[in-house]
């Protein structure tokens, strides 16, 4: 009897559902208000991620004449965006996703694996309603907030970047290196006084990152 008991406890634990990321329910809902308020543009670039992008207000002066869309939310992790694509990613059918996450899930405790996982994660359940969609992932960044955790971070980068040259349309776009100086320490000029979040310095490196990307999918800059 026990080991029944026992049993059925088991097979119960694998099939439970992670339970949802209820710190960022509202933020979904209003974002999901919003549109229907004010429609989106289909078929076009949508920014997906944590706060790096929440907080990127000026991506359609950075990238004139692209439909973009911003669906950063809180400081969210990989799995968020994973568990949410079905409200915030899907119903806008977009051509290419630009993702950047990472950076919390490695400063929650997350090993380099489990980050590599989780984006694998992203892509396949995108990828479940969205064949065809192109991904790209924004390296995670290294900051003066979280130097200390910057070997994880870099570990997770190479993992992303060594499993996407594998795949079909998911690049991995390396604004890292760029955010270095020559003694391999990230630029103070590149964040606000937090030390993580980034000024208009850092994002003009992502946008010359990402140009090429976009360009590569048929989004040119005018």
């Amino acid at each position: 009897m026990v080991g029944g008991v026992l049993l059925l406890l088991a097979v119960g634990s694998a099939i439970a559902r992670p339970p949802p990321p209820q710190p960022w329910q509202s933020e979904i809902d209003r974002l999901v208000a919003d549109d229907s308020a004010h429609p989106p543009p289909q078929h076009g670039v949508l920014f997906a991620g944590s706060s790096s992008i929440r907080m990127w207000t000026t991506l359609a002066d950075d990238f004139p004449g692209v439909p973009v869309i911003n669906r950063g939310f809180g400081g969210s992790v990989i799995a968020d965006s994973t568990y949410y694509a079905g409200r915030i990613i899907v119903p806008y059918h977009p051509r290419l996703i630009v993702l950047y996450a990472g950076d919390n899930d490695i400063a929650e405790g997350d090993t380099p694996r489990q980050v590599i996982d989780e984006f694998k994660a992203f892509v396949a359940r995108v990828r479940r309603e969205l064949p065809d969609v192109a991904i790209a992932y924004v390296s995670i960044k290294p900051s003066l907030a979280r130097a200390s955790l910057w070997p994880r971070m870099r570990q997770a980068n190479r993992g992303i970047e060594r499993w996407a040259c594998t795949q079909k349309d998911v690049t991995y776009v390396d604004v890292a290196s760029r955010m270095l100086d020559a003694h391999g320490k990230p630029r103070p000029a590149l964040f606000r006084a937090d030390g993580l979040h980034m000024s208009r310095e850092g994002y003009a490196i992502w946008i010359a990152a990402l140009k090429p990307v976009l360009a590569h999918y048929g989004f040119e800059t005018r």
